[in-house]
């Protein structure tokens, strides 16, 4: 794909840290990032993190007629069968990070294996219906504790493998470079960068 020059995209979340986090891995794209603002969220109701990211970009792009991006992550954790997965944002029923950490934390007591993963999908939705998917994954360890105060989610809990510091005590820009999130988002950087 060519460079699109400032094409107009709305990210398509009610979170700013993604938002952020989009902003920065886009960073000399050209593009002119918009937060979502006035527009409800369409319910996640898929059952995939594709199917999720999809449904909020392409709500956004025909709701707007302009070109949406939106991702759906989760962590999935191998001493539960994998999950929360899709649930990860409404794990256990709660609605702030802590009470979800805490959450997992009480899930896991006793448990020796620790070895989770994040996933993020991307979709970027264009006006025309055209889609475009990029996907993400870090693997990584679950502290018994949360550390570091940056980030947001499960980052507290969570040691990428090779890493002793956990997502939360990273800087954005350290968090981005390895972050499943930011393995998707440089996937469809790469792809609207290339030359024809």
């Amino acid at each position: 794909m060519t460079n699109t020059g400032q094409m107009q995209v709305i990210v398509a979340t009610g979170n700013t840290g993604k938002v952020q986090e989009i902003g920065e891995a886009l960073a000399g794209l050209g593009w002119n990032l918009r937060p979502l603002e006035g527009l409800p969220m369409p319910e996640e109701t898929g059952t995939t993190y594709e199917e999720n990211a999809a449904l909020k970009a392409c709500t956004v792009a025909l709701m707007t007629r302009t070109a949406a991006i939106a991702d759906d992550s989760g962590i999935e954790v191998e001493a539960l069968n994998g999950e929360p997965g899709v649930y990860s944002a409404r794990f256990g029923g709660w609605d702030s990070d802590l009470e979800r950490n805490v959450y997992l934390l009480e899930k896991l007591r006793g448990q020796t294996n620790r070895r989770a993963k994040f996933i993020s999908v991307v979709i970027l939705a264009h006006p025309n219906g055209q889609v475009e998917s990029y996907r993400g994954e870090l693997s990584g360890t679950l502290l018994e504790g949360p550390r570091g105060t940056g980030g947001f989610g499960y980052d507290p809990l969570f040691v990428p493998d090779g890493e002793t510091r956990t997502l939360a005590e990273m800087s954005v820009a350290e968090k981005q470079a390895i972050s499943h999130r930011g393995k998707a988002l440089a996937a469809l950087k790469e792809a609207h960068q290339q030359v024809p």
